[in-house]
């Protein structure tokens, strides 16, 4: 039996769905039930009635799933798929920073491991983050923005505030450079620019649009143009492609490879169904309050 049948085959008997970012390789994400980004998988797959959550992204994303469904079984075919920039902050370093600053709301990204989200008062996503500084704190309320120092950069210009940001990044995103987007454009004159905002400032500067990976599948389907440089980890070109036949996608840079999404492949996704391994476990006390913070920012959007 084929690799793609097997895995079929055990997903229906396993009562499982399987989800895939848009960075994973082009044949985990043909294979999922559902690609798109980290929070929004993870809503889909707690409103379905599935028992098993295979989740073909990073680590953080699975124990977002965890999270949401916690009744649920939530397998990570690769373990070892994890974030840099969810990494470079722990529990104890945002406690320290809390402390320093007992007055400050913290705000955080979804990019962050579930101790980390029990530690905040409410979390955003790259495509929220801006309605939620707008709507859920008061203007003399000081916010603690954690991890992306870019994210909270592009934020913070969009706002007119000023944030206490945490020092993390996304290498995959800090090796799109502004230079390459000149020279796409050079190369594709007509073609229109979006970047994510996890990207440094000088590359938000030359673009047209600063979009999520859901805001980009969502804008080049609705815009009239019929190319675009994409600024943000290569994966989702093969998503964008599928759904725009007609229109032509090149990547700003092809340097921005994310070697953590690319671990996954069929036919890890086949052993972690067929030996139901590398599950996600998250202690109850902090599911429950990294529930409270994802579960205030859905009251907002």
């Amino acid at each position: 039996m084929q690799l793609i049948e097997k895995i079929k085959k055990l997903k229906k008997e396993k009562n499982a769905v399987i989800l895939a970012h848009n960075y994973q390789i082009p044949d985990v994400q043909d294979i999922a039930d559902y690609v798109g980004d980290s929070l929004g998988l993870s809503i889909h797959a707690s409103k379905t009635d599935a028992a098993v959550i295979v989740f073909c992204g990073v680590y953080f994303m699975a124990e977002t799933a965890k999270i949401l469904s916690p009744q649920k079984t939530v397998l990570i075919p690769d373990p070892n798929a994890g974030c840099p920039m969810a990494d470079m902050i722990t529990a104890d370093q945002l406690r320290a920073l809390k402390a320093q600053h007992p007055g400050a709301k913290v705000l955080c990204y979804v990019n962050t491991t579930a101790e980390v989200k029990a530690e905040c008062d409410l979390g955003c996503t790259s495509s929220n983050a801006l309605q939620l500084v707008r709507d859920a704190f008061r203007e003399d309320e000081e916010i603690i923005f954690v991890p992306d120092k870019y994210l909270a950069n592009y934020v913070s210009t969009q706002v007119g505030r000023t944030f206490i940001a945490w020092k993390g990044f996304c290498p995959t995103h800090a090796r799109i450079l502004p230079e390459a987007i000149e020279e796409q454009e050079r190369l594709h004159p007509e073609a229109e620019v979006m970047v994510h905002p996890e990207c440094m400032p000088g590359v938000i500067a030359v673009a047209d649009k600063v979009l999520s990976t859901g805001g980009m599948c969502a804008y080049a389907r609705e815009s009239a143009s019929k190319e675009f440089i994409v600024g943000t980890e290569v994966g989702i070109l093969h998503r964008l492609r599928l759904e725009n036949p007609g229109k032509k996608f090149y990547p700003a840079s092809e340097l921005a490879v994310c070697p953590n999404m690319k671990r996954t492949t069929l036919e890890k996704v086949l052993w972690s169904l067929e030996g139901m391994t590398h599950e996600i476990t998250v202690p109850e006390d902090v599911i429950s309050r990294a529930r409270r913070s994802i579960e205030r920012m859905l009251n907002y959007t």
